[in-house]
């Protein structure tokens, strides 16, 4: 059974991971800002490089050859997004695995969505390439992507999680 915490105060809990995951997030692409140009690649591992690439379309480039309207398009739907997650957080603050995946989401959306409002498309820097992916992706290069994306990720995943354990519970 999910442990309770006390409204507000647990509230604040998941806004503070959510603002951690946000700092993290730009932070890291301040970095990569300052010592990357567009394109620019330093090999960490065989499979591995830091990259700069920017993303004007949503995951995998999706409409990234638009003409423009995508960004405001992303972004409107990026802040209703984080309007539902602050509300949901607001109601479920007791419930620990949800309220955290639902953090993460939020502060990953918030964080893409600063770049693109700052910027017009979105700072990627992991670039992970396996021989394997070569019939999937150009190069056997996964699109690049941020901290912003990976908490996403992992936020989403949570929430899958979290339904599996209830639905576990229930039975």
């Amino acid at each position: 059974m999910a442990r309770k915490s006390s409204g507000s105060a647990g509230m604040l809990q998941w806004l503070g991971l959510a603002l951690i995951v946000l700092i993290a997030d730009q932070f890291t692409k301040v970095l990569v800002v300052g010592f990357y140009q567009l394109g620019a690649s330093t090999p960490i591992t065989g499979f591995f490089n830091l990259v700069r690439a920017h993303n004007s379309g949503a995951a995998f480039s999706f409409l990234s050859d638009a003409s423009g309207w995508q960004r405001w398009f992303f972004s409107i739907i990026g802040l209703l997004a984080a309007v539902l997650l602050v509300w949901l957080l607001r109601s479920h603050a007791g419930q620990r695995l949800f309220s955290f995946a639902l953090a993460c989401i939020l502060g990953g959306a918030v964080g893409n969505v600063i770049d693109r409002l700052l910027y017009g498309y979105v700072i990627d820097f992991l670039d992970f390439h396996w021989r394997w992916l070569d019939p999937v992706f150009a190069g056997g290069h996964f699109p690049a992507f941020n901290i912003a994306d990976s908490a996403i990720t992992i936020g989403a995943a949570c929430l899958i999680l979290d339904e599996l354990l209830r639905v576990r519970r229930s039975h």
